[in-house]
C-alpha cells in the first residue's frame, strides 16, 4: 500500500489550532515545522550556537507548516476530504490571518517507506519473557528461552522499541493469561495481541481507528502462526460508533489501550465496561506530566490502582476492576 504525504502551510500561531484541528479528523500523528520554536532554541541556548549546523539554519527561513500521513485507500480518501473541507471553512473564517492553508499533497511508494525503517529495526529482549524481531533478522543467542513474537510494522505504530510498548509487554508478561480474553484497543501493527496469544490467551480482539493497521495487524498474527480464528480484527472508532462498541462486547480478562492520554481519558468508561469484574487494565502511551490526570481519571470509573510503570518519561498504570 502506498501512502499520501500531506502538508498544510500556516502561520505559527495557526499550529495549535490546525493540530486541534487534525486530531478532531482522526489524524494522531502528524510532523510540526515552527521556525519560531528554533528562534526559541537559539534564544535561550547558553551554548555558542554560531556552530550550529547550517542545514538547521535554513529552518529560520522555511513557513511554518504540519506533515501527515495517510494511506492511499478509501478511508485515507475520505480523512483527505474532510481535512480539505475544514480548511476551506477556517480560511474563509480567519481570512490570511493563518496564512496559505494550503493542503500540498504526494505520494510515498510503501517500498520505499519500508526501506527507510528496516536499517534501525533489529532483534531485541524485553522484559523476562519475550525476543522481539523483524521477519528478516535471524535469531540470536539472546533469544534462547524466550518467546519470539516477529513483527513488520510496515507504516503503523508498534516495534516494540518504545517506552510506551515495552511498559505494557512487561506488565502483560507477568498477568495468568493461559486461556483467557484479551482486548488490545489501538492495536497498531498488533504486537500486545499478539504478545497476549503467545503468552497463552485463549481469544483475543484487537481494534484501531486505522484501516491500514488492522491489515498490518492480520499479516502479524499470520506470521507468528497464531489461529486466525482466536484473533478478532476490527477497525472503527469506539467513540464515535456505538455499534463497533457492541461488536467488542464485554467480559475482557484483560484489556491493553497504549494509546495516548486524551483518548485514554475520552474512553475510560468503555476501557472499565469491557473488562469482567476482576479484570486488569493495562494503559500506557501516557507522558509523565499526564498521568495523575489519567490516573484519577479511570479510578472515578471504579477501578483500583494496582502498579505505576515508568520508563524515562512514561507511564504506564495497571489498574483492575473490583470483583
Amino acid at each position: 500500500m502506498d501512502f499520501w504525504q500531506l502538508t498544510i502551510e500556516t502561520t505559527s500561531e495557526g499550529i495549535p489550532l490546525l493540530s486541534d484541528l487534525l486530531e478532531r479528523l482522526g489524524v494522531t500523528g502528524f510532523v510540526v515545522n515552527d521556525p519560531a520554536d528554533f528562534e526559541e532554541f537559539l534564544e535561550g541556548t547558553q551554548t555558542y550556537w554560531d556552530y550550529v549546523d547550517e542545514s538547521l539554519m535554513d529552518l529560520r527561513e522555511q513557513t511554518p507548516s504540519l506533515t501527515f500521513y495517510l494511506a492511499c485507500n478509501e478511508q485515507g480518501e475520505g480523512q483527505i476530504r474532510a481535512v480539505e473541507e475544514a480548511l476551506a471553512q477556517l480560511s474563509a473564517r480567519e481570512g490570511d490571518r493563518l496564512g496559505r492553508l494550503s493542503l500540498a499533497k504526494s505520494v510515498v511508494r510503501e517500498e520505499d517507506w519500508a526501506n527507510n525503517w528496516k536499517q534501525y529495526f533489529r532483534p531485541f529482549p524485553v522484559g523476562e519473557k519475550l525476543y522481539i524481531k523483524p521477519s528478516w533478522e535471524e535469531l540470536t543467542a539472546e533469544a534462547e528461552g524466550r518467546t519470539v513474537l516477529e513483527i513488520d510494522p510496515a507504516s503503523s505504530f508498534g516495534t516494540g522499541s518504545h517506552h510506551t510498548t515495552q511498559l505494557c509487554l512487561k506488565e502483560l508478561e507477568t498477568l495468568p493469561l493461559a486461556g483467557t480474553r484479551v482486548l488490545d484497543m489501538g492495536c497498531g501493527s498488533g504486537i500486545l495481541g499478539i504478545a497476549a496469544a503467545l503468552l497463552g490467551a485463549g481469544q483475543v480482539t484487537a481494534v484501531d481507528i486505522d484501516q491500514n493497521a488492522v491489515f498490518t495487524t492480520g499479516e502479524n498474527v499470520e506470521k507468528n502462526n497464531i489461529d486466525p480464528a482466536a484473533f478478532t480484527l476490527l477497525c472503527g472508532d469506539v467513540n464515535r460508533q456505538p455499534t463497533l462498541a457492541e461488536k467488542i462486547g464485554d467480559g475482557y480478562d484483560v484489556v491493553l489501550a497504549n494509546i495516548v492520554a486524551d483518548v485514554i481519558l475520552a474512553m475510560r468508561q468503555r476501557l472499565h465496561d469491557f473488562l469482567r469484574p476482576g479484570g486488569t487494565l493495562i494503559a500506557s502511551g501516557i507522558i509523565g506530566e499526564r498521568a495523575a490526570e489519567v490516573r484519577e481519571g479511570l479510578v472515578a470509573t471504579g477501578l483500583i490502582l494496582e502498579r505505576e510503570s515508568v520508563q524515562e518519561d512514561w507511564v504506564a498504570l495497571r489498574l483492575r476492576r473490583p470483583a
